[in-house]
């Protein structure tokens, strides 16, 4: 009888998921950029929000529009979380102007109250890039990482996610899930 016991009880367990938090992998600094409509954007808006972002420029020819398209997904998969932002930095600030970014955010029908299209001071650009999220220079050369990016309500990065091989979009849409969930 305790065989049977133990036995219910070894079942019980493994059908419960015990998960480790996701790592903490960095923070992102306060930044001020412009966004798509023209405006200030202030980083520090998005504390208190899950927020997923990535690195793109609108004349990008391959990866760019894969990450877009991947990240309009994600925008879907957390339609019924609208407090889950995306934010889409330019590596690109000399062509990628408001209105660029505007036209390219029409493209993927992005709403304007969740996904923002970023654009500003190379600098800072490349702090953001290089530094926080340790994803390589904004130098010009228009070479980045395609990948996108996971950060916490208190602006940690908590993930990384890969979009040049299988399809990230439930993983990610998962994490941000998991990550508003989790207590400060």
């Amino acid at each position: 009888m305790r065989g049977c016991a133990a036995l219910l009880g070894l079942v019980f367990l493994t059908g419960c998921e015990v998960r480790e938090p996701l790592p903490v992998l960095g923070s992102v600094p306060s930044f001020e950029l412009t966004s798509q409509d023209g405006k200030s954007f202030q980083g520090d808006s998005l504390r208190g929000h899950v927020w997923v972002a990535d690195f793109i420029f609108t004349n990008c020819p391959g990866p760019c529009l894969r990450m877009s398209t991947l990240l309009g997904r994600v925008q879907k998969a957390t339609a019924a979380f609208p407090d889950v932002r995306l934010v889409s930095f330019s590596v690109d600030p000399a062509r990628d102007t408001p209105s660029a970014l505007a036209q390219f955010a029409s493209k993927y029908k992005a709403d304007p109250a969740r996904w923002t299209f970023l654009t500003g001071a190379q600098p800072t650009l490349q702090m953001l890039s290089r530094d926080a999220f340790k994803l390589g220079d904004v130098d010009g050369s228009l070479n980045h990482q395609t990948r996108l990016v996971l950060v916490d309500r208190k602006g940690r990065i908590r993930g990384y996610y890969r979009t040049d091989g299988d399809d990230p979009v439930a993983k990610v849409a998962a994490d941000a899930r998991r990550l508003r969930k989790e207590s400060d």
